[in-house]
């Protein structure tokens, strides 16, 4: 058995014994076997589908293992819901979206937990608001308060909320997934200290990110999972990029996947809003985009430049100014970009680029139908299926079949089929939020290889991100936005550098 034991105390807490895990013919885990000892911040590393994820739903008790044995603390562990793991001392943050957003923030964090705040047949709400707020006050978070509807509050702000639920239960095991990439630098700082102090006081973290320098600092262990076995494990002392990177892929890696060359663009200008303002961030603000450049757009996480990707893709209401192609079309609504082959992935990929519940078919082809038709309404089964199929082929999708359901596909895979749905449809314009968010570094290097090969053929790409390297390793110019207006503007040929593009965000 593969066993890796990094222990402050003379049993492990949290042991993992040829654990296996099937969805259909597919095989998530195959006899995945460590352990982690009392007090240790334990990352866990390794390509989009390696396994990492379905992992950390077992131990969090969102689904159960097809065989393997997991135990907490030297007993068998084995909870009948995310409930049960909850009350018995194990909290998850997903790496998607886990809060409901047509209630409260209280509501939220307490679900499932009404009957603690029951007076006979009614809620004592007054109650479950005050000890929804103690708690916010607790952990230090001040963006909002607990009577506010979650439907409201921007994707960083409901991570805060399930931080927050998470630690409503003082928990043993504290499972962190891909949760960091969604919060700004105050979030993050935030989160790191609630896994210090649980460390500290004896609790376990299983901690789940793509960012190597983010595990390699805060970890004082990573194991290695690839294709849903372990590799190996590594404590602190032997940390090396280049190793674990190795480890992941099964190959050398080394080195950045940027583009280096000055090139630059076409004078020509394809896209271009003229002093738009929105119903939030926005107000009077001009921006161009040439064709064949990598626009990068950046700054801090609520200075309007999420806002500024969905208003430039009609899906953001503009109450003054406009946008309009380089021909001069009014871009006035989704349907008017589309048409206008100009493409849009949201940072939210789950809720808003996706149909989970639909196929990878399905997803690839929901914008080329026009594309796929034979006469009038009806769509060739054939050339709908050649158009998917390249894109799975190319992008190197990993999925059963075509008719695969989407969610239960890796955050890299789903990004692909994003990736891949837009540039079936030969958007010549793609607006992407934080395209590489959540995925792992060769999934990121095909992304950036993909983005950099659309920019030679001359499509125009705007490149919105909160990673500085990225920015700086891909765009040909980065406009950096502060309290929705441009704080500065930097060519590639000019030199750009971190301390220039932080000095414009605060």
């Amino acid at each position: 058995m593969n066993n890796s034991k990094l222990d402050k105390g003379t049993a492990p807490h949290l042991e993992i014994k040829d654990l296996c895990k099937q969805f259909g013919i597919t095989t998530a885990l195959n006899k995945v076997s460590f352990s982690v000892g009392k007090g240790i911040v334990c990352g866990l590393v390794g390509e989009n589908g390696s396994g990492k994820s379905t992992l950390a739903s077992i131990v969090a008790g969102m689904q159960s293992s097809t065989s393997g044995e997991v135990y907490l603390k030297g007993k068998r562990w084995q909870p009948k819901s995310v409930l049960e793991a909850q009350r018995l001392g194990v909290a998850m943050i997903v790496q998607e979206m886990g809060t409901i957003g047509n209630v409260t923030v209280a509501e939220n964090i307490f679900l499932g937990q009404e009957n603690v705040f029951a007076k006979g047949l009614f809620i004592e709400r007054k109650k479950l608001f005050t000890e929804a707020q103690k708690l916010l006050d607790s952990l230090g978070i001040d963006s909002f308060d607990a009577r506010t509807y979650v439907g409201k509050l921007d994707m960083q702000d409901r991570k805060l909320v399930e931080i927050a639920k998470a630690m409503y239960w003082k928990p043993d095991i504290f499972i962190v997934d891909e949760t960091t990439t969604a919060l700004s630098h105050t979030g993050r700082t935030l989160l790191y200290r609630l896994i210090r102090e649980l460390s500290q006081n004896g609790g376990t973290v299983l901690f789940i990110s793509h960012d190597l320098e983010e595990m390699m600092e805060h970890c004082d262990q990573l194991i290695v999972l690839r294709d849903g076995v372990y590799v190996g494990a590594l404590e602190k002392k032997d940390y090396d990029g280049n190793i674990i990177k190795k480890m992941m892929v099964g190959r050398e890696l080394y080195g950045d996947y940027y583009h280096a060359d000055l090139d630059g663009y076409s004078d020509e200008v394809v896209l271009r809003a003229d002093f738009i303002t929105t119903l939030h961030d926005l107000l009077g603000f001009s921006i161009e985009l040439h064709k064949g450049e990598v626009l990068g757009i950046g700054g801090l996480s609520n200075c309007g430049m999420h806002t500024l990707g969905k208003a430039l893709f009609g899906a953001e209401k503009i109450l003054d100014g406009k946008v309009y192609t380089g021909n001069g079309t009014a871009i006035k609504s989704t349907k008017d970009a589309i048409e206008n082959k100009i493409g849009y992935m949201s940072k939210n990929r789950d809720q808003e680029s996706l149909g989970l519940n639909a196929t990878v078919k399905e997803n690839i082809a929901s914008v080329g139908y026009k594309l796929n038709r034979v006469f009038g309404p009806i769509i060739s089964y054939r050339k709908e299926s050649d158009y998917v199929n390249k894109q799975i082929k190319d992008l190197s999708i990993k999925c059963a079949s075509p008719d695969h359901l989407t969610n239960t596909l890796s955050g890299g895979n789903k990004q692909k089929i994003v990736f891949g749905k837009w540039i079936a449809a030969d958007s010549e314009i793609l607006i992407m939020d934080c395209p590489t968010r959540g995925v792992d570094i060769g999934v990121k290097a095909a992304m950036y290889k993909l983005i950099y090969e659309m920019k030679k053929a001359g499509k125009s790409i705007i490149l919105i991100s909160e990673e500085l390297q990225e920015l700086i390793g891909m765009s040909d110019r980065v406009i950096i936005i502060r309290n929705g207006e441009i704080a500065s503007e930097t060519l590639r040929s000019e030199g750009l550098n971190e301390h220039k593009l932080i000095e414009s965000m605060v």
